[in-house]
């Protein structure tokens, strides 16, 4: 009779040698079924839209079906955390987003998923930069007139968010330890309302995405003072960015990319990679991502995960710094 270790390593070996031959071909013969998408945000919002857009686009570009599922909840933990969970075999990936992947790491203590260890970063899909806007009534028109009414009335200024910990709120935070001002933060239960008090002007600003503040500047019932983006906004050319308003290196964005399982195969991740930058240059995605103030991503996977490592070491300083909790 045979000892059996022998036995044992043979069957190892026979079966290592086919594990690595097996998933080599279906990376190669991936996709062969349908691909889920998941977005861990309600259907109909800012996110689901763009992505529902970049799945068609998909499904066009693969000749496979792409399904997207909302899976909302715990401000992007639950879906983001099904993508962490899921099987890396390239048929279920997700969208990366600001909240889940660089803020809630800090704000939350008990995350269910590590978005470094446990998640691929496939590609930076978009950066949405916010619009700093006054109400009407407040006697401003420039950063520097906000700054120094700020200064002269410390604890007076309000400014409105969608909520603690979202981009709304956090570009205010930053605001206020980048200007060295006492402003007040109001949360509300969603940016909808946030918005809608400052063109009543119940609040005194508000930092608010693009295309949802577009209509009321447009409509002339709130003033834009100035963008969170780096350079200027197509939609917005009269209006002058953070840093040339006297706030150096400030930059702030809502974005989202792609990600999947951490051991989701690389030649999948290349291809998908691959895809996804095609699409971000198809015309029609172009001009919606244009439209609503937002920049197009696009990259390496390497470059959007160091993009995700350095946003969430700025907001963590942030959230640390003005002791920002979600109690």
């Amino acid at each position: 009779m045979k000892p059996l270790f022998p036995l044992l390593a043979g069957a190892l070996a026979a079966a290592c040698l086919l594990t690595g031959p097996a998933r080599a071909q279906s990376a190669d013969n991936w996709p062969s079924k349908p691909i889920t998408l998941i977005v861990p945000y309600a259907p109909g919002g800012f996110a689901d839209t763009r992505v529902r857009l970049l799945a068609r686009k998909l499904s066009d570009n693969l000749k496979q079906t792409v399904v997207v599922e909302n899976k909302a909840g715990a401000g992007g933990v639950i879906g983001t955390n099904l993508v962490a969970k899921a099987a890396p075999d390239g048929y279920t990936i997700g969208t990366g987003n600001l909240a889940p992947m660089s803020v809630n790491p800090t704000l939350m203590p008990d995350m269910p998923y590590d978005p470094i260890k446990d998640l691929a970063p496939v590609v930076l899909i978009e950066n949405s930069p916010l619009v700093l806007s006054v109400n009407n009534t407040l006697p401003v028109k420039t950063l520097q007139d906000l700054i120094a009414l700020a200064k002269k009335e410390p604890g007076k200024l309000t400014f409105g968010s969608s909520g603690v910990g979202g981009a709304h709120h956090l570009s205010g935070e930053m605001f206020r330890e980048q200007a060295h001002v006492d402003v007040v933060h109001v949360p509300y239960k969603g940016g909808s309302l946030a918005a809608t008090d400052l063109m009543g002007g119940h609040i005194s600003m508000m930092f608010e995405m693009g295309y949802s503040a577009l209509p009321a500047i447009q409509g002339k019932k709130i003033h834009p003072i100035a963008v969170t983006s780096k350079q200027r906004l197509a939609v917005l050319p009269d209006v002058p960015t953070m840093a040339e308003s006297g706030l150096p290196g400030f930059e702030s964005y809502n974005w989202q990319g792609i990600v999947a399982p951490a051991a989701t195969p690389a030649p999948v991740i290349a291809r998908l990679n691959a895809e996804f930058n095609k699409i971000l240059k198809d015309p029609e995605v172009v001009k919606a991502i244009a439209d609503t103030g937002s920049q197009a991503g696009g990259g390496t996977p390497e470059e959007f995960g160091a993009f995700i490592k350095s946003e969430t070491a700025k907001w963590a300083e942030v959230i640390k710094t003005g002791k920002i909790t979600l109690q």
